[in-house]
Order: C-alpha cells, then sequence, then structure tokens
C-alpha cells in the first residue's frame, strides 16, 4: 500500500497505533533505564503523556491533519511528565505548528514537520544530551528530510524514518557510555521507536482494516490518577468541607461553575477576532474567578457565572466549544452539608472537573494584604518530608518524586492556587525539572516564576533555608542556586538487575549506595552500604551530615548507623528526620 499524503484521520489513526504499542511495551522501557534501582520511569511517563495527547485526540480529531495535530500537542503538553515526556511533548509540538495550516501532508512536508519538532524539543533543553531520544528524533528526522526527495509514498518515507530512528537507537551505547557500560539503549529513544512502530503499522494496515488498527477499546484513553493529584484531591477535600461549614448556600451568588475550551479553528461562519481582555471584561459582568490561558487556536476558559446561557453565546462568537463542564455549585454545597461536612469528595458524576482555582490575573485587584510577596511549590514524596517543607515555608507539596512525577497540568493547577506576586518552583528531582520550567513557560506573562533546577531532596531543603523574606526574586534565586551547589546527596536502595557499573559488580537484591547520581557502593546489606556511601560522601571541613529514613528503614540499623556517625564523624553536627520516602530506605546530605 502507498499513500501520497496523509490527513487528519489518517495521523489520528497513526498515533492512538502509536500509543497503544508504547503503552504494551512501557514496562520494557522502563527496565531500560540506566541505573538498576526501583525506580524506572522512562516508559511510565511517556505513556502517561501519550494518553493525555490520544485522550484529547479522540475526542476532537479533524479530517484536518494541522487541526488534529494541534489537539494532539495541547494535550501531550498539559499531561507531559518526566523529561523524556516533556521532549516527546516537544517534539510533537513542533510537528503540530508545522502541520497546523495544512489539511493534508505530502512526503516532503511530513518531513518537515519532524524536522521542526526536532528543533522545538532541542530548544526546550538547556542541555541536550547526546545519545538519547533527542538523538533518535534528530537522525530520524534528517533522514526523512533526505529521502523524501527520492520518494512521493509518505509509508515508505515512515519505513525509512523507523529504520533510521532503530538504527540511531542501535547506536546510543556508543554516544552514551553510560549506557555502553550497562549494556543498554536509551530507554526514551526507545520509546520513540515504539510509537514510530505503530505509525508504520497503522499506513501499512489501518486503511484495510487489518490487526494494526487500534479499536476503541485498544488505547487507554484515560490513565489511573496520579499520585500527586490524589493527593491535591483528598487536600481540596478537606479544605473544601471546613469551608463550606463557614458558608450559606444562598450566599453563593456566581453559582455555576464553567469549563470548556473555544477552538478558533472549528465552527462556521465568520468568527470575531480574539481580544483576551475585551472577552475577560465580558465575562466579568455577571461571573467571577475567571481564567483564560489562549495557545493559538485554542481558548481554555474558567468562569463562575450567574448566566451560562450569555458565557455560551460570547465564546460561540470566537469558535467551537468543546468539553464543556458546568457543575451548580449551590447543588454541590447541599450535597456536602447533607453528607455532614466530612469531608466526603463531591459527586462522582463530576469527579474529572478540576477544582476552581484564582484566577492568577486577578491577583493585582486583591486587597494588598491578601497576596503574599513570594510563593513555594515543592516536589516530595513522603509525610515526613512534606512537614519539613512546610516547615520551611512551603506552601503547597505535590506528592511526587522517583516513579511519580507530576505533570506539567500538576504544575499549572498548583500555581493557580497561589496568591503570590512571586512563585518559586523546587521540583526536587532531575526528572521534575523540565516539566516545571514548561509550566513556568506556558504562564509567562501572567504569573511570575522561577525554577529552582533543584535535583534532589536535600538540595531543595537547602534551597528553602537559603530563601530570606525581604530580598528580591532576583538576589532570592541566586542565593538558593548557590546554596544547592554545596550539597551532596546520597541514597540507600536495592539493585533490581545483575549489572556491572564503573568496575562495581552488583547482584539484584543487594543495596546500593548512589553519590549524586553515580553508584559507588554495593552491599548484601543495608548497613555496609550506608557506611560505605557515607565514607565516600564525607570529607575534611564537612560540617553537617542530615539522614532522612525511609518507609522501610530499620529502626535498629538507624540507631546503629546514628552511633557510628557519632563515632565516624565528631566534630560534625548529625541530624536525623523521619522522611518516609518510598523507594530510597535512607537519604544523605552532607554540606560544608
Amino acid at each position: 500500500m502507498s499513500r501520497r499524503s496523509i490527513n487528519g484521520t489518517d495521523f489520528t489513526g497513526m498515533v492512538l497505533a502509536g500509543a497503544d504499542k508504547l503503552s504494551r511495551q512501557a514496562e520494557h522501557v522502563n527496565a531500560l533505564n540506566v541505573f538498576p534501582v526501583p525506580d524506572g520511569d522512562t516508559g511510565t511517563n511517556m505513556n502517561l503523556t501519550m494518553t493525555a495527547g490520544v485522550t484529547e485526540l479522540r475526542e476532537r480529531s479533524s479530517a484536518s491533519i494541522g487541526q488534529s495535530a494541534t489537539i494532539l500537542s495541547k494535550g501531550l503538553l498539559m499531561g507531559a511528565r518526566g523529561n523524556s515526556g516533556v521532549i516527546l511533548s516537544q517534539l510533537f509540538r513542533g510537528f503540530g505548528r508545522y502541520a497546523a495550516s495544512h489539511q493534508e501532508l505530502n512526503a516532503i512536508q511530513f518531513a518537515a514537520a519532524l524536522q521542526i519538532g526536532v528543533e522545538t524539543a532541542y530548544k526546550a533543553v538547556v542541555k541536550p544530551v547526546e545519545g538519547t531520544i533527542l538523538t533518535v528524533a534528530k537522525e530520524a528526522a534528517k533522514h526523512a528530510a533526505t529521502y523524501a526527495r527520492r520518494t512521493t509514498d509518505v509509508v515508505e518515507l515512515m519505513r525509512e524514518v523507523l529504520a533510521k530512528a532503530q538504527y540511531a537507537l542501535d547506536r546510543t551505547p556508543e554516544q552514551l557510555p553510560v549506557l555502553k557500560q550497562v549494556g543498554v539503549v536509551d530507554s526514551g529513544g526507545q520509546g520513540l521507536v515504539y510509537i514510530y512502530e505503530g505509525f508504520l503499522d497503522y499506513l501499512e494496515n489501518g486503511a484495510s482494516g487489518e490487526s494494526a488498527r487500534p479499536s476503541a477499546a485498544s488505547v487507554s484513553t484515560k490513565a489511573e490518577p496520579s499520585v500527586p493529584a490524589a493527593a491535591a484531591a483528598a487536600q481540596a477535600s478537606h479544605i473544601q468541607a471546613s469551608a463550606q461549614a463557614q458558608l450559606e448556600t444562598e450566599n453563593i451568588e456566581f453559582l455555576y461553575d464553567m469549563e470548556f475550551f473555544i477552538n478558533r479553528g472549528l465552527g462556521d461562519g465568520p468568527r470575531d477576532f480574539f481580544d483576551e481582555e475585551a472577552f475577560r471584561k465580558a465575562l466579568s459582568v455577571n461571573g467571577d474567578s475567571i481564567i483564560i490561558i489562549a495557545d493559538d487556536d485554542i481558548v481554555k476558559v474558567h468562569v463562575h457565572s450567574k448566566t451560562p446561557g450569555e458565557v455560551m453565546t460570547l465564546a460561540l462568537r470566537y469558535g467551537e466549544i468543546t468539553q464543556i463542564h458546568i457543575l451548580n455549585m449551590r447543588e454541590q454545597h447541599r450535597d456536602l452539608l447533607h453528607a455532614g461536612m466530612d469531608g466526603a469528595a463531591p459527586p462522582e458524576l463530576f469527579a474529572d472537573i478540576p477544582a476552581p482555582t484564582p484566577a492568577p490575573e486577578e491577583l493585582s485587584a486583591l486587597p494588598a494584604d491578601e497576596v503574599a510577596p513570594y510563593g513555594f511549590i515543592a516536589v516530595a514524596s513522603g509525610a515526613g518530608i512534606e512537614e519539613i517543607f512546610k516547615s520551611l515555608g512551603v506552601d503547597i507539596v505535590l506528592s511526587g518524586g522517583q516513579t511519580m512525577n507530576p505533570s506539567t497540568e500538576d504544575f499549572v493547577n498548583a500555581i493557580g492556587q497561589l496568591s503570590a506576586q512571586h512563585i518559586f518552583l523546587l521540583p526536587n528531582n532531575s526528572n521534575i525539572v523540565l516539566a516545571a520550567q514548561q509550566a513556568r513557560d506556558l504562564l509567562e506573562g501572567e504569573r511570575q516564576i522561577t525554577v529552582v533546577p533543584c535535583k534532589s531532596i536535600p538540595q531543595g531543603i537547602a534551597a528553602a533555608l537559603a530563601f530570606q523574606e525581604e530580598e528580591s526574586p532576583e538576589a532570592n534565586a541566586e542565593q538558593m542556586n548557590e546554596a544547592i551547589k554545596h550539597v551532596k546527596t546520597g541514597q540507600i536502595t536495592h539493585a533490581v538487575r545483575d549489572t556491572t557499573f564503573d568496575d562495581l559488580d552488583i547482584t539484584a537484591g543487594h543495596y546500593i549506595g548512589i553519590f549524586n547520581s553515580k553508584i559507588v557502593a554495593t552491599a548484601e546489606d543495608r548497613l555496609t552500604t550506608s557506611k560505605n556511601l557515607l565514607a565516600a560522601m564525607v570529607e575534611s571541613g564537612d560540617e553537617v551530615i542530615t539522614l532522612l529514613t525511609g518507609q522501610d528503614a530499620s529502626e535498629s540499623e538507624t540507631a546503629e548507623l546514628a552511633e557510628w556517625l557519632t563515632e565516624q564523624y565528631p566534630d560534625a553536627e548529625v541530624e536525623f528526620h523521619t522522611g518516609g520516602q518510598p523507594v530510597y530506605d535512607y537519604m544523605f546530605s552532607v554540606e560544608a
């Protein structure tokens, strides 16, 4: 079978098939993560990111490839998790920007769209590393641009793209020594190859209805709720219950909680030019809690209104309305009161509607004493660590970390909950920094946000301690960035596979000690591994040693470790805290 072009329907089929292939191979992608630790989550992150995009695409796909690619891009952008998910979203964001003005793409145009995707992804990463998903995408797109001059068949071109992507993937161990040492290819690159395999499966077999065409049930369109989302929902329910007890039902003036999208690219007849400020003013006549996020041809709207009909009429002037959610807040309030104000969640019918958040654009209208100069959002896992961050003045702690990376949307929603002039984000994990930065970029011009690139919990704690309320945002950012440079981080976990790493023979089930992302110790027992790790971390002149115990830490081992630390490093101040974190039985922080 050959095709001279692909339209939006074809593209949707390709994406569904690619997402299905990735979903079925997600655990294999996870297993390729370099370190033999139980935190491999590249496949999970890419799968959740694709699921977010597929959900949007299935609901709003179009025969126009420009519109379908744009819709996919929006879903991927907000659902992006982890570095691999963010990079994947950027690849398709660039693809969507090129395709936006096209009804269909021929071979040359398809290759150009892939190339723009690669350029967009590289720009999103401050220090691109070759031998990763970026390299696989780049080599495949470069070959596509060359091969498209020799064929008009998109199917043939896709075969070449996949073959080149596989070739580039196979070469990643030669570009990243750590991959060669462990004997694996890059996990993110493998995930992208699976997506491309799905693309080709659909192009070769989908039109004839053969097995490669994904059925409606073959692709998960709704991921299980993430830990951050579940934690946020539980917290929101508790806060809502206590607040609603002080409120009379009839005093809810703007009773209809509305959320919807305006698709400027859809709808019949002429459309008005979208003047965001005029639209906001019109909504405010009979509404409040207004949030408007405009991006190209998509406008996301949230408003509490007295007159939902007028809101719909106003919005229809600008395009077609999709994904409409309307909640009667008086009815919700009565349900909560009837439930005895026990913190029960809203009715299941509205379980997928996010709790309304304050409009960032309205902060300047609030009384000065209600808008804090600074706000903090940190990412952490473990009740003890969460309490430490809150004691240091962090306003919102997103539950997450290894294997539980918050999405871009999780950050955007958290930012919307803070009435602060300037917000600092502490991602506390190298795999979360990009999602935090993407959230910052999405809100550029609306909120003042600084991402402090903390790559571990100890770095995040050091950054929070360095903050000074009386200093400017720029001075605080400089101080926090300087603070994280002087923190050494150690972690204890167990190996999930046999391997050799930097002359260390690692056995599955044994413990490993990681010092600033490098495995430096391994032993059959946890205590020996901990002592060897600390011996590698602590140098003469180091003044503070902090230990955070995980949920699986042993009290007796912790006591023995405390005694050993006191004897071994008598001049250092030793602190112990209950962290409660999963995956890592102990976290160590060493500061000079």
